[in-house]
């Protein structure tokens, strides 16, 4: 099965990286994340997102290989623009590769990709990429100017940082919710008339996904952090069935 049979208009890929880090809190093998994508794919999920970050501080080498055999989805791979990714990248050969910004000492990804300022270290990447048949994506931020250097880069696909609109959510600022989701949709809509597809993603809950969700152009909410911490409570066959449906709902 691929991601564009699946039958809902909005696909919902799971990042299941914080499975791994509470196993590697205590080494072992437990919670493997493997189960977690199995269980994503028995539920309706339409992808598995898994970064694999420089210090392996969740997802490790050998997960990658291992979710890929556990499950038919496809596989998500969020990389850093380094030869050492591209590398594994290539060896492992994931549906997609969303090139994302990293630094060691960020909690989580913050901010988008600067695609137009590190333009010429990522052509040859996305060459790469593209020619080993893997679906590119940048994970930049709704501008004009990083979707102006995403489409001179020939990426297919953008995920757009969602992370000031969660903050404004969580701020409680009226205008910058307002102004955050009219950017969003605005950059989605371009992105679409260029024929380049937009996804979303990052600090989406239950509370705030649904005006995402909305956004008519687009096709895909990459989902991690919020549905791990929920499973904790609820279980992750019922955070994800939630989260699709709240989804749906707003489609």
């Amino acid at each position: 099965m691929t991601a564009s049979l699946h039958p809902h208009p909005l696909r919902l890929g799971v990042n299941i990286d914080h499975v791994a880090t509470i196993r590697n809190a205590r080494g072992g093998d437990h919670p493997d994340p493997v189960r977690a994508a199995e269980i994503v794919s028995r539920v309706g999920g339409d992808g598995i997102t898994a970064h694999l970050r420089e210090d392996r501080r969740h997802i490790r080498d050998e997960d990658l290989a291992r979710i890929q055999a556990a499950t038919n989805l496809p596989l998500n791979l969020e990389m850093a623009a380094t030869r050492e990714m591209l590398d594994i990248a290539l060896r492992h050969k994931p549906h997609a590769a969303c090139i994302v910004p990293e630094k060691r000492e960020e909690r989580t990804t913050e901010g988008g990709l600067d695609a137009a300022g590190l333009h010429n270290t990522l052509v040859p990447i996305v060459d790469e990429l593209r020619s080993a048949g893997i679906r590119v994506s940048l994970f930049i931020e709704a501008s004009e100017r990083q979707l102006d250097a995403a489409l001179r880069l020939g990426a297919p696909v953008v995920e757009f940082h969602t992370g000031e609109y969660a903050h404004a959510i969580l701020d409680g600022d009226s205008d910058r919710i307002e102004r955050e989701l009219r950017r969003i949709a605005d950059m989605s809509a371009l992105a679409a008339k260029n024929g380049i597809e937009p996804h979303a993603g990052h600090g989406l809950t239950y509370d705030n996904v649904q005006p995402i969700a909305a956004i008519p152009h687009i096709a895909e909410l990459n989902i991690g952090h919020y549905l791990v911490g929920e499973a904790v409570f609820v279980g992750l066959e019922n955070a994800v069935l939630r989260m699709r449906e709240l989804m749906d709902d707003a489609r």
